[in-house]
């Protein structure tokens, strides 16, 4: 894996968030491929719920300053960096007040999803972009975890499909369960992002409006698929049966890093 370009987006990473199967995933696998030699850039929201001292989070201000336009709203970007401890790997954070600002991750009080989760994901997934590219940074694999991050692979192909930066990258989604992921206004979701001029005939799955729909959506956009869970539901096991892509099966967390080099390098790339 030397001196492989790896962008990895979650939703969830430790230690920043309770550990979670996505969340733990998306921190061992960028580690072990650092420690073959890869380059990483690894990608975050700034959730409210992350203690910014703790963590040592801090703005970077030639990065942040620009706005996203989310269903026709200007929404500012700021952007935060912090060192995962003993890694020397960045984690680089989307933030904005708006969207992230609140002391919860998903789900309020009542355990309801926030109502607005479909467009902290655009702008999860739009920020994410724009920050790669003033980094000017064009990575070879990009790989997705977890439900809110689900966006990027789409966005990628048809927002972004001319982007020169981005031509040669190949999209990695890792496919987990999302049992408590709840339902969003698939409608609604499907609305926001055809403002972006992208055709509703590449958002069926958002029918539905649930985390299934969002890692299928990911997966439809993607050059190769990871089984993230052990056991993974019918409705995703049907979808990824379907895909003609490569697809590597789960991999325990004690042992996934030849598997996932192997996968990168004669499969993905």
């Amino acid at each position: 894996m030397k001196d492989k370009r790896i962008l990895y987006i979650s939703s969830e990473l430790t230690p920043y968030l309770p550990e979670t199967e996505v969340s733990k995933m998306a921190f061992e696998v960028p580690k072990e491929m650092h420690h073959q030699g890869a380059q990483i850039r690894m990608f975050m929201p700034r959730f409210g719920v992350i203690n910014e001292r703790r963590h040592q989070l801090h703005e970077v201000i030639r990065l942040s300053g620009m706005n996203l336009i989310i269903n026709d709203m200007d929404m500012p970007l700021i952007i935060k960096v912090a060192s995962l401890p003993k890694e020397r790997m960045q984690v680089y954070f989307i933030d904005n007040e708006e969207y992230f600002k609140r002391k919860a991750v998903f789900y309020d009080e009542e355990g309801n999803l926030f109502a607005d989760n479909d467009e902290r994901a655009i702008f999860f997934a739009k920020g994410v972009v724009e920050t790669v590219k003033k980094l000017n940074w064009s990575p070879d694999i990009i790989h997705i975890h977890g439900w809110m991050a689900s966006l990027l692979p789409l966005y990628l192909r048809e927002y972004y499909k001319n982007d020169p930066l981005f031509a040669d990258s190949k999209i990695v989604t890792s496919a987990f369960n999302y049992q408590n992921a709840g339902v969003l206004d698939g409608q609604g979701l499907i609305n926001k992002i055809k403002f972006d001029q992208i055709s509703e005939d590449k958002l069926g799955s958002f029918s539905k409006g649930n985390g299934d729909s969002f890692v299928k959506i990911a997966m439809e956009n993607s050059d190769a698929v990871i089984k993230g869970s052990e056991e993974l539901n019918d409705d995703l096991s049907a979808a990824i049966d379907k895909l003609d892509i490569p697809v590597l099966d789960y991999q325990p967390i004690e042992g996934f890093t030849e598997a996932y080099s192997d996968f990168y390098l004669n499969k993905v790339l």
